[in-house]
């Protein structure tokens, strides 16, 4: 399949979707699977982040990084603030939650389409509350269907961040209410997230959000970069090689 760049206003979270828009900010005549679909029929877009209409599977509304890289980027997932709670339950994950100006999660279904038949890199990029910036580039990057547990599996780090996923590297998706982890208990409840959680964690970007510089690994981290320190930004992005 083949949306087209459109900037829509910020709403709230709908049933069963990323945004809740009432009235459309343009008239979708086209249809795209991803945000490099969109750069690469529509060159003039590179340089120009923003909200996206794509069709991984379903209609979605995502941000699209047309800079970072030469742009093309495909944002998962997109954290700025502590607006959107990310402790929430497997069909949230399942089916994504939150708002593509601001904070969200696509969706784990939406992950599995993009990432199955196309070779995909993550590119991850972390801020501090200090503003120090680090960013962390998998050459490869899929998940599996939702029968075998969203399972991980990414490889060939370069970065600045250190690599905090190659602990998470084989393992299903967990939340806190379907434990899929290899630790003792549910990792998702004892640190407040949803992730491919081990026993239990190195990253945990999906972990409870810090107003202020905090410490603790129940909040956003990437321990190989600053350890227990809570992160203000993070960023996933995929994109097509």
């Amino acid at each position: 399949m083949t949306g087209v760049l459109v900037t829509v206003p910020e709403h709230g979270m709908g049933p069963g979707g990323i945004t809740s828009v009432t009235k459309p900010t343009l008239m979708e005549k086209k249809i795209y699977s991803d945000c490099s679909e969109i750069l690469k029929r529509n060159p003039s877009r590179k340089g120009q982040d923003g909200v996206c209409v794509i069709y991984p599977d379903t209609r979605r509304e995502v941000y699209c990084d047309m800079t970072t890289e030469e742009g093309g980027w495909t944002v998962i997932q997109k954290r700025q603030d502590g607006d959107v709670d990310f402790y929430r339950t497997w069909i949230e994950y399942k089916e994504g939650f939150g708002n593509a100006t601001k904070n969200y999660w696509i969706g784990n279904d939406a992950i599995y389409t993009l990432t199955k038949d196309k070779n995909q890199e993550l590119r991850i990029d972390l801020q501090r509350h200090n503003g120090n910036k680090a960013y962390a580039v998998y050459s490869t990057f899929y998940i599996g269907d939702e029968d075998n547990k969203y399972r991980l599996t990414v490889a060939g780090y370069s970065g600045t961040a250190g690599d905090s996923l190659a602990h998470h590297n084989g393992m299903k998706f967990t939340t806190k209410d379907q434990d899929n982890d290899g630790g003792v208990g549910n990792c998702a409840i004892r640190w407040h997230g949803a992730w491919w959680y081990k026993y239990c964690h190195i990253a945990n970007l999906n972990g409870q959000y810090a107003q202020s510089t905090s410490s603790g690994y129940e909040y956003m981290v990437w321990r190989k970069w600053k350890d227990s320190e809570a992160l203000k930004r993070s960023q996933m992005m995929i994109r097509s090689k």
